[in-house]
């Protein structure tokens, strides 16, 4: 821990900058570099986590192993890097405020009055210096959500000043992403903003040691020059991120050609090798130019919202890049199944996707999505709720049960294929109470799963209530599903695939939360090895 460096990422100007995506690219770099590297994200809502909010506020509710309902950018985190993150690398105000006042209850305070200096800056504190001695990682980083001025931020923008100044200026440094609007009536980046969001965060005791600037148009070197000057930043710590052209994952290759993760290994005096991202290269260019195309269709109802299912669209590429083909992918929202047929909706995919979700908006589009891919011999591939639609779709349309459904969004059908968890019915709390986390299948060998994965007990994220009601279990295997991965103990249905079909296979898990590009998760591999077969007819 004595060792550790620590890298803060703050943003101004607006949100959605891409501070997660940045921090993410620059461990990337430092891990090429040979460095144990650690990130995490603190996040100034008051909710206690994510899991309880609507997507279309916050995105998709990314799960990591130990079960926690984590912001998105941890995603980045896991896909752009090696580390394994656990609870501890998301901290919300919500928690901090909770353990100050149960601390308050207990008496740990000793009567002193609480206040946000020093109890609440000091249990920010606390989480970074357990992260780095639990991690025993050589560059902690951490992300502090939300836009510089905020007044809900301000507590994490002094409590990692006063860190700073504890452990050093030699041992942390501050990266502040901010954006150079181009105005297109002037036809000129404006550097303003800028000026006025590191004053903001030089006011709060904060001055950056670089600056990450998001925009449109390059950078030349007089624009440099005038940021450099005004923000007080020297000229070569002023990093252009202009807007990608393909793909995220170049983020990490234009980083390393301003240089970013020279400067900060300079700055933090860490004596590394220059990061080889050879592989890395070799990911964009089959991102660029792949030999194969292939069209997908995402069938959601939080469609609108690209980050709602930014796990599943990552996955989905990653598929591609394993297949060395490109993935178009066509989002499509339930209801207009509902409204214009699936015929019209899905017709020209080489595969249907239906990823997880809650509430009863869209249900019968999606039923009626798994339909058309079932009778069309589309490929499809269920995630979570995906599975649980494949389900009923099958009980109404091939076992002929009258109004099959999932008691979610039917308590009283007379065919509850779908059923909540027996240990979920006393639950009354939302948050955290689903069956959350990294849990052990047993695969059925000669299926289809087992083939892609290669193995016969594999380990894979939850987060559901919900599960296939054994009761019809028999009834499903006379007509021709096979249930290819269980619990070890073979009580709940963790996968169920079609094996007469080119490629009908959903999980009751979320497979997206572990596919990297790099590592591709073998579920997604061969959907799109199976989708490009259905468009084409020749194998990859």
């Amino acid at each position: 821990m004595a060792d550790t460096k620590y890298i803060f990422v703050t943003g101004g100007v607006i949100s959605s900058l891409g501070k997660g995506l940045t921090a993410a690219a620059l461990g990337t770099l430092l891990e090429h570099r040979g460095l144990k590297v650690v990130l995490q994200k603190f996040d100034p809502y008051l909710n206690v986590d994510p899991g309880t909010m609507n997507p279309f506020q916050h995105g998709e509710v990314y799960v990591l192993d130990d079960g926690a309902e984590t912001d998105l950018d941890l995603g980045h985190y896991e896909r752009f890097t090696n580390v394994q993150l656990t609870r501890l690398n998301n901290l919300t105000s919500g928690q901090v405020y909770q353990t100050v006042l149960e601390n308050e209850r207990k008496g740990v305070y000793l009567g002193k009055t609480v206040q946000v200096i020093p109890h609440v800056t000091e249990e920010i504190q606390k989480r970074i210096y357990l992260m780095a001695e639990q991690s025993k990682a050589d560059v902690v980083i951490t992300e502090i959500g939300g836009t510089t001025g905020d007044i809900e931020g301000l507590p994490f923008l002094e409590a990692i000043r006063e860190f700073a100044l504890d452990v050093g200026t030699n041992n942390a440094m501050f990266i502040h992403v901010t954006y150079v609007p181009f105005i297109k009536a002037a036809g000129e980046l404006k550097t303003k903003p800028t000026q006025q969001s590191v004053a903001k965060l030089r006011e709060i005791g904060i001055t950056p040691h670089v600056l990450v600037c998001r925009c449109e148009k390059p950078l030349d070197k007089e624009l440099r020059a005038k940021i450099s000057m005004f923000c007080n930043v020297p000229l070569e710590a002023v990093i252009e991120e202009k807007d990608v052209d393909h793909s995220i994952y170049e983020v990490p290759l234009m980083l390393q050609r301003e240089r970013m993760d020279e400067i900060v290994c300079r700055h933090l005096g860490l004596n590394t090798p220059q990061a080889d991202m050879s592989q890395w290269r070799e990911i964009i260019r089959t991102l660029i130019a792949p030999s194969h195309r292939v069209r997908i269709g995402v069938v959601g109802k939080y469609i609108g919202l690209q980050d709602a299912y930014k796990s599943v669209y990552e996955a989905l590429i990653h598929g591609g890049i394993a297949n060395d083909c490109g993935v178009e992918i066509v989002r499509i929202e339930a209801q207009e199944i509902e409204r214009h047929g699936a015929e019209k909706m899905l017709s020209g995919l080489g595969g249907i996707l239906v990823p997880g979700g809650f509430g009863e908006r869209g249900i019968e589009g999606k039923i009626r999505a798994a339909q058309f891919a079932r009778e069309k011999r589309i490929p499809y591939l269920g995630l979570c709720l995906g599975m649980q639609i494949a389900v009923i779709e099958f009980a109404r349309n091939v076992l002929k049960l009258e109004r099959a459904h999932s008691t979610e969004f039917e308590p009283r059908s007379p065919h509850p294929v779908i059923c909540l968890q027996e240990e979920q019915k006393l639950v009354t709390k939302k948050g955290g109470t689903m069956r959350l986390g990294r849990q052990p299948a047993q695969l059925l060998m000669g299926t289809l799963a087992a083939k892609l994965y290669g193995a016969f007990v594999i380990q894979e994220r939850h987060r559901h209530r919900y599960e296939f009601n054994n009761k019809y279990r028999k009834s499903f295997e006379e007509a021709g599903m096979v249930f290819s991965g269980t619990t070890p103990d073979g009580k709940l249905i963790e996968l169920i695939e079609i094996p007469d079909h080119p490629f009908f296979i959903a999980s009751q898990f979320h497979p997206e939360f572990q596919s990297k590009p790099h590592r591709p998760h073998p579920l997604f591999r061969g959907f799109i090895a199976a989708a490009h077969l259905a468009m084409h007819q020749k194998p990859l």
